[in-house]
């Protein structure tokens, strides 16, 4: 766990935390602290931007060339196709498919809606599912009872930071020649363990993996990006032409393609917080453990767990509230300066934009019981033990009131 530094100065200095007459200045508390990520690193991004600006290579320059090598290389991939956000890698990895108006695609509920946004934007039909309610992440009963004769492809999240059980999604597939396609944009970094032994990174081990490079992810750029992994080299050509204009060649346009590229500054970025991406993914780690042996003795709280076959990167650190008012507990935590979100208020299968799809009888039990009860406390790599004591204090301090 990092300490506390006292000969380091981090403006501003919000609030004092006082223990046995000892005063401990800390700083604001955020969901997210990128400022000071970025600070810790600043001499080696500051060097990267400028390389990139000396060499005016702002659109696929070496930066973009070096980092999809790198990207490749740790995930253990082998093709890795840059892009501009998330959102753009799983639409740019459904058109690669050849899916058709009116296929069914397959994903949770319980998720961000640029999972299904992409479905519904393509004209295809989205397919809810339930939530395992341990893991928040897609449940194998409820996948098999969606798969129809038109269902095409399953998009599986690894939802706030751990994997989907991947191995009984890909038997699944497998059996109904379907496409997998992993939504891995909160859990790049995670390992997933098969039941014979082997080791694979979350997102290689579809057909398709796509991530995203968003600020706050856990390999964040400072703007938007995102990228999408293939081992099958076919797929991946047909993905770097229709994120390049659908062109083969320049000027030659094969396929109907999208402008979408990650440019050179956030590349040479994203390269240098690439080498510290475990480090990174450790310090959220050592986050959650404080958290969860500090709730251990409250029964009101469920904290996250971890299977025995993935690994656990904490994009957030998402907490159950059983029996407990959520608006009165934000409420408490919001007096005392310390943010918290819920992820996610609405499932898909409640938004308006899928109003339409309703004739659809959903059974997602869970998803229903989580949406009401989850709330998400400040997690990422620059959290010191001033704060983390504060936070869990300020916790506690609701069920002993």
């Amino acid at each position: 766990m990092q300490r506390w530094d006292t000969k380091r100065v981090f403006p501003p200095f919000w609030p004092f935390y006082c223990n046995f007459g000892k005063i401990h200045w800390m700083r604001n508390i955020q969901m997210v602290d990128t400022k000071n990520q970025y600070l810790a690193i600043k001499e080696e991004v500051d060097l990267a931007i400028q390389n990139v600006l000396d060499t005016a290579a702002y659109i696929n320059g070496k930066a973009v060339q070096d980092f999809s090598k790198n990207l490749g290389a740790y995930l253990g991939v082998q093709y890795v196709v840059p892009c501009a956000n998330g959102t753009d890698a799983l639409q740019i990895a459904m058109m690669a498919l050849d899916l058709q108006p009116g296929d069914e695609v397959i994903t949770p509920s319980f998720t961000y809606i640029a999972t299904t946004e992409v479905v519904a934007l393509l004209k295809l039909t989205p397919v809810f599912v339930d939530v395992d309610p341990v893991t928040y992440c897609m449940d194998i009963e409820s996948l098999k009872k969606a798969i129809t004769p038109k269902t095409k492809a399953i998009v599986p999240v690894h939802l706030y930071g751990h994997a989907a059980p991947m191995e009984a999604i890909l038997e699944i597939a497998k059996q109904h020649n379907l496409y997998v396609i992993e939504d891995n944009a909160q859990a790049i970094g995670a390992d997933y363990t098969f039941s014979d032994g082997t080791v694979k990174k979350t997102g290689t081990m579809g057909h398709i993996g796509a991530t995203s490079f968003y600020p706050s992810k856990n390999l964040g750029a400072f703007g938007d990006g995102g990228a999408i992994f293939s081992n099958d080299k076919v797929l991946a050509d047909k993905m770097a032409m229709i994120a390049n204009h659908g062109q083969s060649a320049r000027y030659y346009h094969d396929v109907v393609g999208c402008n979408s590229r990650l440019d050179s500054i956030q590349a040479a970025i994203l390269n240098i917080k690439l080498a510290k991406l475990d480090t990174y993914n450790k310090a959220r780690q050592a986050v959650a453990a404080y958290y969860t042996q500090a709730f251990a003795g409250i029964d009101a709280i469920v904290t996250p767990a971890i299977s025995n076959y993935s690994s656990h990167v904490f994009h957030q650190y998402t907490i159950q509230l059983k029996g407990v008012d959520r608006e009165k507990f934000i409420a408490h935590l919001s007096a005392k300066e310390i943010p918290c979100m819920i992820y996610y208020p609405v499932p898909g299968h409640l938004q308006k934009m899928f109003a339409s799809g309703q004739q659809y009888q959903w059974d997602l039990k869970v998803t229903d019981q989580l949406t009401p009860c989850v709330c998400s406390l400040p997690i990422h790599t620059e959290m010191d033990e001033a704060q983390l004591k504060y936070i869990t204090e300020g916790v506690q301090s609701f069920f002993n009131s």
